[in-house]
């Protein structure tokens, strides 16, 4: 039997800002793309500082993850793109208040610039839909 790919994204999430959905989910499998620290309930960001948008960012993850069958203690990977390396110790701190004592693999990279004005950062991840 073939797996068959599911794409949402749920209500209370930031829209997306291209044509796609944030969640993409093969069996037990799943992917979330790119995500900013947008605020779902005013569009805006979640505030200035890169403490506050990795908040949000988790934030929403979690809001993903449980559409999924899923939750933070079931990502497997995280990728992160800041876009300045010096915020890298203020977003730890944010990323280890909300992910506790799980510690999922993970990758971070600096870039040039990303798509919405006045983002700091964005993540993406994988994970798994928690057992039965």
């Amino acid at each position: 039997m073939k797996s068959r790919v599911q794409t949402f994204t749920p209500p209370n999430t930031p829209t997306p800002i291209g044509p796609y959905h944030h969640i993409a989910k093969v069996g037990d499998q799943i992917w979330i793309g790119g995500t900013a620290g947008v605020d779902p309930a005013t569009d805006a960001l979640a505030g200035p500082d890169v403490g506050a948008q990795t908040r949000q960012i988790l934030k929403s993850f979690a809001v993903m993850l449980a559409a999924a069958g899923s939750d933070l203690d079931h990502v497997t990977h995280v990728n992160i793109f800041l876009r300045e390396m010096s915020d890298f110790d203020a977003m730890n701190s944010a990323y280890v208040e909300m992910m506790g004592d799980h510690r999922p693999a993970r990758t971070v990279i600096a870039v040039r610039e990303l798509p919405k004005p006045g983002v700091l950062l964005t993540m993406n991840l994988t994970a798994v839909t928690r057992q039965p």
